[in-house]
């Protein structure tokens, strides 16, 4: 049997197997080098609401920061996930690469530092990962270092899905509503509406994250979902509003496999059961839109000036 074609690809190829234990060490890994390039745009980019300037973004080839400026030049850092590189591009024409490959933080970090240097970018970052409980220096990290390129494909290939599914949910709203980020402190795949209203100030309380970060993340009150590569055997779809309206947990969602994660303090969705299911754009919005509807119905939300019809 023939493989399918790139027009017309298989249910199974569009939303691929994320079993965590074939990939996990990879995952982290990676998490770590997309700290490193996140924070080169974090660097070079002026402060936007809610840290808007940080996110990469799925691109048709991995992860992408988008156009950043230095030195009087347009700047964009790709992760490749079809030639498994890091390609760091100038507007002039001048490019340098990263092989992506099982290689320590400490590694990825010196290369794309002298990658950066090598086309004239100087700057400075917090060379340190944020938002996760072990916060050793990049340039000393050598324990994680493992790159599964099969299993970083699949997981570009199921953000690329979550991405399509996320844009329509989005458009859905004629409110104030973030672009699809990849925030890599997470790192999650994340689309979030705004009522307009100020939130009351975030307690904070993240690992190795200053409380004021999240303090201006959540300056206003947010229904927000997306998708983690974590807490579940191949990650969780999830959905929470900040501040959570009293009534929230115990909202009738759809569909029947998701659920109020006691833990988290969100309602989650797996990502195999989206993978397995018959119609997994359908099932995935219906979790988008009956959590949203749970943030806005219970706490008010102008809906009629906020929405417009699919």
């Amino acid at each position: 049997m023939s493989p399918p074609r790139a027009t017309d690809p298989s249910r199974s190829a569009l939303w691929p197997d994320l079993t965590l234990s074939a990939w996990e060490d990879t995952r982290d890994t990676l998490q770590l080098w997309t700290q490193v390039v996140g924070k080169v745009r974090l660097a070079l980019e002026p402060m936007v609401n809610h840290w808007w300037q940080v996110p990469l973004y799925v691109s048709a080839r991995g992860l992408t920061t988008s156009l950043m400026h230095a030195g009087g030049h347009g700047i964009e850092i790709e992760f490749d996930f079809v030639d498994h590189v890091l390609e760091l591009r100038r507007s002039d024409g001048q490019t340098a690469k990263v092989p992506l490959e099982p290689r320590s933080v400490a590694s990825f970090y010196e290369a794309t530092m002298a990658a950066l240097d090598d086309l004239g970018v100087r700057l400075t970052i917090l060379a340190r990962p944020v938002e996760v409980p072990d916060a050793t220096p990049f340039a000393l990290d050598e324990q994680h270092a493992s790159y599964d390129a099969d299993a970083v494909h699949r997981f570009w290939l199921a953000l690329l899905q979550a991405h399509r599914v996320m844009s329509l949910f989005r458009a859905r709203f004629v409110g104030k509503a973030s672009p699809v980020h990849f925030f890599w402190g997470a790192p999650d795949l994340a689309v979030t509406r705004f009522s307009g209203r100020p939130a009351p100030k975030h307690p904070g309380g993240v690992p190795n994250c200053a409380d004021w970060v999240q303090e201006l993340a959540y300056s206003h009150e947010v229904s927000s979902c997306g998708f983690w590569p974590g807490g579940d055997a191949e990650g969780l779809f999830y959905a929470y509003a900040y501040p959570q309206p009293d009534g929230f947990a115990d909202w009738p969602v759809e569909p029947k496999a998701a659920f109020y994660d006691d833990k988290l303090g969100e309602f989650v969705l797996p990502y195999a059961s989206v993978r397995i299911a018959e119609d997994p754009e359908s099932m995935l919005l219906a979790f988008f839109e009956s959590t949203y509807e749970a943030a806005a119905e219970l706490a008010g939300w102008d809906r009629a000036a906020l929405e417009v019809a699919p």
